[in-house]
């Protein structure tokens, strides 16, 4: 399987992998739990993104050198490392699943693909000042949504609205980073810088605490 896998730094890495059909013996490393949670998904599409997302955080950790040790989700829908170290995110879209980890500090990865019907829903997740500057442009719209997505699964608490919550810094299409801020919750003015890159059709962006 194709497998695009970067270390960040000495502490964090992230992995992309195509979505395949999945040998059964490729998946031995998983935990009794997950095992059990793999079983349990019924549609096949589903199956693929689950396995494919593991197998990208197996080989982000690998390249760092630290065991695989298992994850769950927490009540928040969170992903959590059963030996209660390190930080992980998840995500995956049409054909890609991504994985990040960070040994010590929360992390948020988020993939999308890039579709004109985003332009009609902008006004749920956006606002006021943000629909100000952004172009009537999918790949913008795409790129806001996703640096969004990734500071709310690296923040980690349900109940944090997009439009009224998180709201990001001017930003142009062609930049390799967004700038955003939590707001109105527990982490009201923490700032977060959201790394963007595009493959193909599909936004990747990933943040750290």
């Amino acid at each position: 399987m194709q497998t695009k896998i970067e270390k960040i730094d000495t502490s964090s890495a992230l992995a992309i992998k195509i979505i395949e059909t999945q040998d059964e013996s490729g998946l031995d490393f998983l935990s009794f739990r997950e095992k059990l949670a793999y079983a349990n998904i019924s549609h096949p599409e589903k199956k693929r993104e689950w396995a494919t997302a593991r197998m990208a955080i197996r080989d982000a950790l690998d390249v760092l050198h630290v065991p695989y040790p298992g994850f769950f989700k927490d009540e928040h829908g969170k992903s959590q490392a059963m030996n209660g170290h390190g930080y992980i995110s998840l995500s995956h879209t049409v054909g890609f699943a991504g994985a990040i980890y960070h040994r010590d500090i929360p992390v948020g990865i988020d993939m999308d693909l890039i579709r004109e019907k985003i332009l009609k829903i902008g006004f749920r997740f956006l606002d006021k000042s943000e629909l100000g500057f952004l172009e009537t442009d999918p790949l913008h719209y795409t790129m806001a949504w996703s640096a969004k997505e990734s500071i709310f699964k690296c923040q980690g608490k349900r109940g944090v609205s997009f439009r009224e919550n998180i709201l990001l810094e001017p930003f142009d299409p062609k930049t390799g980073t967004i700038k955003g801020r939590v707001r109105g919750t527990d982490y009201t003015d923490h700032h977060y810088t959201v790394q963007v890159r595009v493959i193909s059709d599909v936004v990747l962006t990933y943040t750290i605490w």
